[in-house]
């Protein structure tokens, strides 16, 4: 009998407490560093080039790291990984906080990356292992959830608020009482789950192969974004990205004790999940910058302005999640409820094809709220699945695919949505050459059309949700609830 079976941990909920604060502090890093940059480009006197990299640094090193860091905390514990990835982030943010120069700056972010890529998957698996009762698991999940949709948009408040009224170091500072806090909830309430120690070595060719390929593309979408898609950087890391991560599933499926077991991919309901929420993030981040853009730029709004307008989308993003999804949990299956919700999403970009220059707050907090509720009932049952029928001893690396699927969705986005938006800006322009060109329009006009892609990518999540996951519902799992413990060993 496996130790996820009969006796759940009396301090479970603090635990999820704990555990769910600390992967806000991930979450929120990204976005309150983003108002944040301007600040510190200006405090520390470098390029426009160098402002490129402090976000690149970070995205290389935590969505290159992802999976290793998901298959050590497999072996090493993730209670373990989870307070050395804590006490790691907080070094690296007190590091930048404190940063005279640019070098300095990009080897705290770099830091970040690397033990937010061992604290990640370990919050999942450690929340994935504890929940085993399906009713606990859909609560436990849509807390979690929540917090993983809302943490952008609040990140951006937060942004504005430091930036404004304290200094650009603080996007940095406030990680640590978040990461001490975490600290202390992982000593004192957060409980491991005991795995049978078959697989001890760490693959090191195929994490290498892993880490290699997945920087590559990250790298590749982050030059597409800067240099263009023509560019021979972009075209050589795309290229060189796909030969390393087929290099690595072809050693994956030769070994017999491997980083990645392929069935952690081919198992239906789990690749379902994975390609679905990676599709959903392109059109979300893609989301995320567009409207800061036009609030910025087009209405004028300051940083903590913009910050305020994105609260409606993270209100509804916590609602969806916590009590939208976790109700309909209990009468309908994931993939019905996934598709659903990314329907609904896409109905709620949709809608913001139709901001013009001169458009009304109400009809922005409108698509905002419309979004938000869908988005957040698709994600619950999504990380859920993540680890759908997964051994504990793969339960890490299970939950890092989650967040590498985010990761690589989030990279894409930005890269692909927002050349979409800058040609089709430039082509609106062209075309009124000769006449009066309002540049709020022609920005306007290139957001829209970003916006049908993302609708695109929506209802192609909402499809992949349907067609792909076909686990049952709540029900069936009560059921046989007590046969999963076994079937995990």
């Amino acid at each position: 009998m496996s130790a996820t079976s009969a006796h759940p941990h009396p301090r479970r909920w603090a635990a999820l407490l704990f555990i769910s604060i600390a992967q806000l502090m991930v979450f929120l890093d990204s976005a309150v560093m983003n108002i944040a940059l301007p600040s510190a480009q200006d405090a520390l006197h470098f390029s426009d080039g160098g402002r490129q990299w402090v976000i690149t640094a970070y995205g290389l090193a935590f969505g290159g790291l992802l999976i290793l860091g998901g298959r050590l905390s497999d072996l090493l514990g993730r209670k373990r990984t989870f307070t050395i990835g804590l006490v790691g982030f907080a070094l690296a943010s007190a590091l930048g906080g404190a940063a005279t120069n640019l070098g300095v700056l990009l080897t705290a972010r770099a830091g970040q990356g690397v033990f937010g890529a061992l604290l990640a998957p370990s919050a999942l698996a450690l929340i994935s292992l504890t929940f085993t009762n399906p009713k606990e698991r859909a609560k436990a999940f849509g807390i979690f959830g929540a917090i993983a949709t809302a943490g952008g948009a609040l990140g951006l408040l937060l942004g504005g608020v430091l930036t404004q009224y304290l200094n650009w170091r603080w996007s940095m500072l406030v990680n640590i009482p978040i990461a001490v806090i975490g600290i202390i909830g992982a000593i004192t309430v957060v409980h491991d789950i005991p795995t049978e120690g078959k697989h001890t070595r760490l693959d090191i060719p195929g994490a290498i192969l892993a880490t290699l390929g997945l920087v590559a593309l990250v790298f590749g979408f982050a030059e597409a974004e800067s240099r263009g898609w023509d560019s021979g950087l972009t075209i050589t890391m795309l290229v060189a990205s796909v030969l390393l991560l087929l290099a690595f599933v072809i050693l994956e499926g030769k070994l017999t004790s491997p980083l990645l077991p392929l069935h952690i991919l081919t198992e239906r309901n789990r690749a379902g999940a994975y390609l679905s929420v990676g599709l959903a993030v392109i059109s979300m981040f893609g989301m995320f910058l567009f409207l800061s853009y036009y609030l910025q730029l087009v209405k004028g709004y300051s940083p903590i302005e913009t910050g305020v307008a994105f609260l409606p989308l993270a209100a509804a993003q916590a609602f969806g999640s916590m009590v939208i999804g976790t109700r309909l949990t209990g009468r309908m299956r994931p993939g019905l409820l996934m598709s659903g919700g990314y329907l609904v999403t896409a109905v709620g970009v949709l809608l913001l094809v139709l901001l013009r220059e001169d458009s009304s707050y109400s009809l922005l907090a409108v698509a905002e709220i419309i979004t938000g509720l869908g988005i957040g009932t698709a994600f619950m049952p999504s990380m859920s699945l993540g680890t759908h029928g997964v051994q504990p001893e793969y339960a890490g690396v299970a939950s890092a695919m989650v967040g590498a699927s985010q990761q690589v969705g989030g990279s894409v986005g930005t890269a692909l949505l927002n050349t979409i938006a800058a040609s089709s800006t430039a082509t609106y322009l062209l075309s009124r050459a000769h006449g009066k060109a309002d540049t709020n329009a022609a920005l306007v006009h290139g957001f829209s059309t970003a916006y049908w892609w993302a609708v695109g990518f929506l209802v192609l999540s909402a499809l992949i949700s349907l067609l792909a996951v076909n686990a049952p519902g709540p029900s069936h799992h009560t059921t046989e609830s007590s046969k999963v413990p076994e079937m995990a060993i």
